[in-house]
């Protein structure tokens, strides 16, 4: 397997620091809003990157924070008339809703930041005894000049950073672009405890001390949005390997692109973003999700509608194709049979091989998502290829081998689809309005096939076409009647 690794910039191979482990630390939400698109993005690519360890064997130890101290979730509990640790409670417990109906899996740890104030508080004192870091009148400042390894993820150079720095910044500090570890309380803000007084962590400073104590230095992976590259997981770094006094903090850095808006990045602050649970509003969560992991997660991923209901119709095609394979299972008979196909059983069968070797090669070529998607599709198709040739022999019991291979099939698809995080049940509400579907379509064909039996060929006729209207085909064939979507 080769991961591309931010702080390398090059494709690498991956060898875990613990044989058949693989730890992982992701940056989670600040909570303070519902979840945007753009925030739902690393989200669902790190739920899959982890369900591929796992499907590899690997025993994953997966944590991801909630920022549940930070000045916008502070300015947004005044506007609300809430404390501030309350509001961040109240969109946590929203987060879990939208994540879960996208396929999110909760990690093994939700760290938060008001949770860990002792062991925050311990690493800045360690960096200030080492000599990283200074007090001014009650804040305390890492000093990034301090620290001969600033800049070696983003690839920026020090000097370049001041000499593009305003003027009027901070006089306190000692370097233009020093970050804070510990902000001094304002008047009517919450405050902790602290040897340089009253005040709150800064940003940056909460990874670090988070994932030190559920990981500890040089874990596997770091993961988060590409535009967390600089300052947050530079600072992370630095922070982080000045309080060891040794490095890496950790070995590979994963970072996904942006979701853009007509070409723009999407976010809070450009009023340019939709909520997850607005676009759940329209559209399946499967679907959202196929839409995500349908681009390698590299690569940007501009927002569109149409694209939405592109990536609609070709989920509803792998649904198609697994449904099939079910029904065929359903309908025919099998025994010990004199009945051959050994020709069509063996290719049928070195193409659902072939399936799961072009999939694992993707995944492990960087996660490459979009080429695993296009095996499941040629898995697809030789199963449809197959149920046709199949339904020559209407009437013959077929032997067990083709049943077997038929299951196989069938087993395939839902290991990799777990991947993939598709062909889940999803939430209740999702389970609820799939078992409904299914059971007025059985009723529809139901009454259609009344209308047959009474030789109603026009009430049987129009049934199949008003529904071919709105993108449900009826196929009648030897071994029953099925339907799917368009």
């Amino acid at each position: 397997m080769r991961i591309y690794n931010t702080l390398t910039n090059r494709k690498e191979e991956f060898v875990p620091r613990n044989s058949g482990k693989v730890e992982m630390y992701v940056c989670g939400p600040t909570t303070y809003n519902l979840i945007h698109l753009g925030n739902a993005r690393p989200l669902i690519v790190f739920d899959t990157v982890r369900r591929y360890f796992e499907y590899l064997g690997f025993d994953v130890k997966y944590i991801q924070n909630f920022t549940d101290i930070d000045d916008k979730i502070i300015n947004r509990a005044v506007e609300e008339g809430m404390d501030a640790l309350e509001l961040a409670e109240k969109y946590i417990k929203e987060y879990y809703i939208d994540a879960g109906a996208l396929g999110v899996r909760p990690a093994n740890n939700h760290p938060r930041v008001s949770d860990h104030l002792p062991e925050i508080i311990d690493m800045i004192q360690r960096i200030i005894d080492n000599r990283y870091a200074y007090e001014k009148d009650g804040d305390v400042y890492f000093s990034v000049g301090t620290f001969n390894g600033y800049g070696k993820l983003s690839g920026r150079k020090l000097e370049d950073m001041q000499a593009g720095a305003r003027v009027d910044v901070d006089e306190r500090k000692r370097h233009p672009m020093d970050f804070v570890l510990w902000k001094a309380a304002k008047p009517g803000e919450p405050w902790w405890e602290s040897p340089w007084g009253k005040g709150r962590p800064g940003w940056h400073i909460e990874c670090s001390a988070m994932a030190n104590k559920y990981l500890g230095m040089g874990f596997d992976i770091h993961g988060g949005g590409f535009d967390l590259v600089f300052p947050h997981h530079e600072n992370e770094i630095a922070q982080a390997e000045a309080f060891a006094g040794c490095g890496p903090f950790a070995r590979y850095w994963m970072h996904n692109g942006f979701i853009t808006v007509n070409e723009e990045k999407m976010s809070k602050s450009l009023g340019n973003f939709f909520t997850v649970r607005e676009i759940l509003n329209k559209y399946d969560p499967e679907v959202v999700r196929f839409y995500m992991i349908s681009t390698h997660y590299r690569s940007p991923l501009d927002f569109d509608d149409t694209k939405l209901e592109m990536n609609k119709k070709s989920l509803s095609r792998l649904h198609n194709a697994l449904n099939n394979i079910t029904a065929l299972q359903n309908s025919i008979s099998f025994e010990a049979s004199d009945l051959f196909l050994n020709s069509e059983i063996a290719v049928f069968n070195e193409a659902i091989v072939k399936a799961e070797q072009d999939f694992r090669e993707a995944m492990d070529d960087d996660f490459n998502t979009a080429l695993a998607v296009a095996s499941l599709f040629d898995l697809a198709r030789e199963a449809n290829a197959f149920g046709k040739k199949l339904d020559t022999y209407v009437g013959r019991k077929l032997p067990f081998v083709v049943k077997e291979v038929l299951e196989k099939a069938q087993d395939t698809f839902n290991r990799l689809g777990w991947v993939l995080g598709l062909f889940e049940t999803g939430t209740a509400d999702c389970r609820n309005e799939s078992d409904m579907a299914d059971k007025l379509m059985d009723l529809i064909i139901d009454i259609r096939q009344e209308a047959r039996s009474r030789k109603d060929w026009a009430i049987a006729d129009a049934i199949r076409d008003k529904l071919k209207e709105i993108g449900i085909v009826i196929e009648d064939t030897p071994q029953g009647v099925r339907w799917k979507l368009k």
